[in-house]
Order: structure tokens, then C-alpha cells, then sequence
């Protein structure tokens, strides 16, 4: 026994050392990134089609052409297949994560024998570009593509946020758009589940849209994107502040790469403008707005996803808890009350649903790449023949666990409108939104005014750089720490002369059991807390009070 507390001692000195030495690693790459413009993470050579800062109206977005190699698979594209027009979610980070590595949505395409394009954006927006700006801009992007291929649309392929563009972009662009495909994509912005979806909830307790109007206001005109992804860590806190990191201190000698390409990404948060940051709560994550048919893009257009023509698929999965299948889904019957409506309209909506990946793992995940967008992109051709109506897809691999590109089987089976109707309190969500509404209200008469008046440029910037995201980070880097700057050595020595321990070790056992329960305890405390705030929710908005 005392061998082994000799052993795991010295493993775990050692891991220690190579676990602050990633930390280290992961801080001077988000410096290098910044000071190199945070470019798009793609891991496919490209080129630029169109960029959109030059357009008349400028938006901070480009349009891209991926050059495909020999290690894609085809290189020559095929004339019987549309080309793919992936948009990535503006959602805090930069782009790329479509096309992060081989087994993507863009490499999957590129075997497919398929074009591909790819939509980026810049860090900052342009002043005061709006969401009708960026509209126009996917708009004039998606003319192109059709215009390089002889008339011919592309598939509209969207992540997350960029999931609800596509499907503003296909309403709007009837004719020239292809197939509207939604990865992970929220349009019924109030569906949702007490033990899902406590994300729907924080408008109600944090008084509506006055809070972000107020954050770009400080901003000097800019919303900053780590407030996004601070929102997205705090829903589970046991992963985003313990799990993840004890899996790399734990697995150190095989984890490093892995970490550190997936943080370089996740480490870059970009902007959003005060208008777009606006528009975007007030109209969807509040106002619930585009399901109704009632988001006005510009002054002469309203979104009415009645307009979309081409066949639309859907993947969710039900252990993401930033989309999940109530968010994705219940738009459907907000649009065809009953199947015969949407038989009726000639839609043909097709949804599969993954059991068990996350928000993130539906877009990174090369699992998911090579076995759901592998199977949409191949079944895209034959979606377009399917009769009017609701499907859900089903996926049968011959070697799943092999993750085969060519082993994917596909079936149909016909559902029911009905079957993806998910009730929640509509009436309480209305509270919501006109207490928002009375909040923001008061706050752009009273108080936005003074606000805007003392925010300057070096405050923004100020704010930038003290973000706990950012400041959690670079707190580590080796240009401002001088203790951290010994460790790369360190680790080196310790590379050398690794003495792991055997997995057998008793006391690794007793830390695994401990870190489990570090883990349980975190999440207890998640699940009290959303537990909380769906009483609370109940008890002020859901009784039977008299409207605000």
C-alpha cells in the first residue's frame, strides 16, 4: 500500500504540472488568436467569394468557397448535387465550428461530392449593423451561390442561431434557396420543460430586454459575446467548471491537443451590436415572435415560415439543454395547426432526434458527423420526392460502431402534427414579455440616454478585458504571469521522465470516486437551483393574476 501512495503521489505531481502547463498553453493561444483578428477556425483551405464589408451597407460577414483536397474524398463536385451554403450561429464565438475538423458537417459534404460554401463573420459588427443588414447580406450571399451554379439553389445548412437565419433566409428567398436544414436550432423560443429548458426562464427574473440594451450600452455600442457563453456554462456548471477539466487532469498525457483546439475556438468571443443584440432578445428569446408570424425583419418584410417551399429537416437531441426537441420542434403545429395543414401547404418536414449528445456535441462531435449529417446530407435528394407531410428519420447503421461514412441506412416514418406539440404556459410567457417590454421602455427613455452619454471606447475596452471569461483565461499566459512562464520547461522534464501510474492504483480508484461526487454534489445544486426558478416562475407568472 505504500508503494502505491508513492506512485499515485508522483503521478499525480506530474499530472499537476502538465494540467497547468495546457492551462498556460490555452492562455497564450487566445492572446495569439486575438492578436491575430481571431480568423475563422476552419480546418479546410478556402477562399473568399464575397466580403461584405465592402458591400454599400457593410455587415461584418464574408462568404467563403472550401477547396476541397485529396483527403476529402471527391474532388471533382458532382453536377447532381446542390451545393451546401453552411451557416454558422453568431452566438458568442467565431466561426468554424461546421468545418472544425475532417469529420464535420463541411467534411461530410466534401465526401459527399458536394460544393461547399461557408459563411463567416468578424469579431466586431459594423456601427449600428443591424439584423436586417445581415439578412440582406445572406440574401445577396445565397444569390451567388446559385448564380456560380448555373441557377442552381444550395442547401441551406444552419447551426444553432444560424439555424433560424436559414429559416428567415429560405421564407424570404423563395425560388433561390434549396432545402432548409436546422441543426440544433430554436424557433419556438417559450417551449420548453421544467427539468430541459431553464434557460426560457431567465427573461422573467432578470426584468426582460432593458438588460442587454444596457450591456451594449456600457459597451459603448457593442454586446460582448462572453456574456452569451458565460450563460451557457452556468447551465451546467458540474462540467463547465469541474468535469471538463478533471477529464483532461486526469487523461493529461492523451487529452492536451484535444483540449486546446476545442478551447482556442471556445476561448474567442466575438461581438454583437446593441441593434442586433436588441432586435434578437425582443423579438425571439422574449417575444416569441417568429412561430406567430409576427417578426418584422425590415420595414417591408414580416417572417412568415409559411414561405418556405423546400423540404425542411431537423436535428435535436434530447439531452441538449440550450435547444432542445420542444424549442426545435413546436414551431410546427405554431404554423400548420394539423397535418392535413401542412399536407395541404405541400411542406414536407423531416426531424431526427440523437438521445444522447449535447448542444455542442450535434456540430463537433465526429460521431454525429459521420452518422446523422452524413445521412441528411445523403438522403437530401430523395427528401425532396417525399409527399407533403411529417417524417421522422430514422437511422440505421450496419456498423455504427465502426462510424463508417458508406454503412448509414435510412427509413421514414410518416408522424402526426400533433406528435411534436409541446403545451407551456403561453399566457404567463405574455406576462413576460410586457413586463420586458414596461422595463425597456423605461430604461432607452430615462436611462439609456445617460448611459450612452458616459460610455467611451477605453471603458468598453476595459470591460472587455475584465470579463471573468477572459480574465479566467489569460490570468495564466506566460506575457503576464511570471510563474507560469517556468512551467513550459517543467513539463518538458516531466514529458521525459513520465512515471504514470497503473489504473489498478487504489488511490487513482479513491480519486475517481471523489471527482463522481464532487460532480453529484454540483449537480444537485444545478438541479435545485432550476428547480427554484421553476417555482418561482410558477408562483409569479403562472397564477391567475391580472395582466401587466
Amino acid at each position: 500500500m505504500a508503494e502505491q501512495l508513492f506512485r499515485y503521489q508522483v503521478d499525480v505531481v506530474q499530472r499537476s504540472i502538465l494540467f497547468l502547463d495546457v492551462m498556460r498553453q490555452r492562455a497564450d493561444n487566445m492572446l495569439a488568436h486575438e492578436a491575430a483578428g481571431m480568423p475563422p477556425l476552419l480546418d479546410f483551405a478556402h477562399e473568399v467569394v464575397l466580403d461584405a464589408r465592402q458591400f454599400a451597407v457593410s455587415v461584418n460577414y464574408a462568404l467563403l468557397r472550401i477547396l476541397p483536397s485529396k483527403d476529402d474524398g471527391p474532388t471533382k463536385v458532382s453536377p447532381d448535387h446542390r451545393p451546401i451554403l453552411v451557416v454558422d450561429p453568431r452566438a458568442g464565438h467565431g466561426p468554424g465550428i461546421g468545418g472544425f475538423k475532417r469529420d464535420s458537417e463541411v467534411g461530410m459534404a466534401l465526401a459527399d461530392g458536394r460544393a461547399v460554401y461557408f459563411v463567416v463573420f468578424f469579431p466586431e459588427p459594423r456601427p449600428e449593423q443591424t439584423l436586417a443588414d445581415v439578412h440582406h447580406t445572406l440574401r445577396r450571399f445565397v444569390a451567388k451561390v446559385c448564380e456560380l451554379h448555373d441557377g442552381v439553389a444550395p442547401v441551406l445548412y444552419g447551426n444553432c442561431q444560424g439555424g433560424w437565419a436559414v429559416a428567415l433566409l429560405a421564407a424570404d428567398c423563395e425560388g433561390t434557396a434549396g432545402p432548409v436544414v436546422m441543426n440544433g436550432s430554436p424557433l419556438s423560443y417559450w417551449a420548453g420543460a421544467s427539468d430541459v429548458n431553464p434557460m426560457r426562464l431567465a427573461g422573467a427574473f432578470l426584468g426582460g430586454a432593458w438588460l442587454s440594451h444596457f450591456t451594449s450600452d456600457l459597451g459603448n455600442g457593442l454586446f460582448d459575446g462572453a456574456w452569451l457563453v458565460q450563460n451557457f456554462e452556468s447551465l451546467n456548471p458540474a462540467h463547465s467548471y469541474f468535469t471538463k477539466n478533471y477529464q483532461l487532469f486526469s487523461q493529461v498525457d492523451t487529452e492536451r491537443e484535444r483540449f486546446l483546439d476545442f478551447e482556442r475556438w471556445w476561448s474567442g468571443y466575438y461581438f454583437l451590436s446593441r441593434e442586433e443584440i436588441k432586435t434578437i432578445v425582443e423579438n425571439l428569446f422574449i417575444g416569441n415572435q417568429l412561430e406567430q408570424g409576427l417578426m418584422r425583419i425590415c420595414e417591408h418584410c414580416v417572417a412568415d415560415l409559411r414561405r418556405i417551399r423546400q423540404p425542411v429537416v431537423i436535428f435535436a437531441s434530447s439531452a441538449d439543454n440550450i435547444t432542445p426537441p420542444h424549442q426545435a420542434l413546436n414551431w410546427i403545429p405554431a404554423v400548420y395547426p394539423t397535418t392535413q395543414a401542412l399536407k395541404d401547404a405541400g411542406q414536407r418536414i423531416v426531424y431526427l432526434i440523437n438521445g444522447h449528445v449535447g448542444h455542442l456535441g450535434i456540430f463537433v462531435s465526429a460521431s454525429v458527423a459521420r452518422h446523422e449529417h452524413h445521412a441528411i446530407l445523403q438522403e437530401l435528394g430523395r427528401l425532396e420526392t417525399l409527399p407533403p407531410g411529417l417524417y421522422q428519420m430514422v437511422i440505421d447503421s450496419a456498423d455504427e460502431a465502426e462510424g463508417s461514412r458508406d454503412a448509414t441506412r435510412v427509413h421514414y416514418e410518416e408522424r402526426q402534427v400533433e406528435d411534436v406539440h409541446y403545451a407551456y404556459p403561453k399566457q404567463a410567457f405574455e406576462k413576460v414579455r410586457q413586463v420586458s417590454e414596461i422595463n425597456e421602455s423605461v430604461y432607452a427613455s430615462w436611462v439609456s440616454p445617460w448611459v450612452r452619454a458616459g460610455a467611451n471606447p477605453w471603458g468598453a475596452a476595459v470591460q472587455k478585458w475584465m470579463h471573468p471569461m477572459r480574465v479566467q483565461r489569460y490570468a495564466l499566459a506566460t506575457a503576464l504571469n511570471p510563474i507560469t512562464a517556468s512551467l513550459a520547461p517543467w513539463a518538458a522534464w516531466v514529458k521525459d521522465n513520465r512515471q504514470p501510474v497503473e489504473p489498478g492504483n487504489a488511490f487513482l480508484k479513491a480519486q475517481a470516486q471523489a471527482a463522481n461526487s464532487v460532480a453529484d454534489v454540483l449537480d444537485n445544486g444545478r438541479h435545485l437551483r432550476d428547480a427554484m426558478g421553476e417555482t418561482l416562475f410558477q408562483t409569479y407568472f403562472c397564477q391567475d393574476v391580472q395582466d401587466l
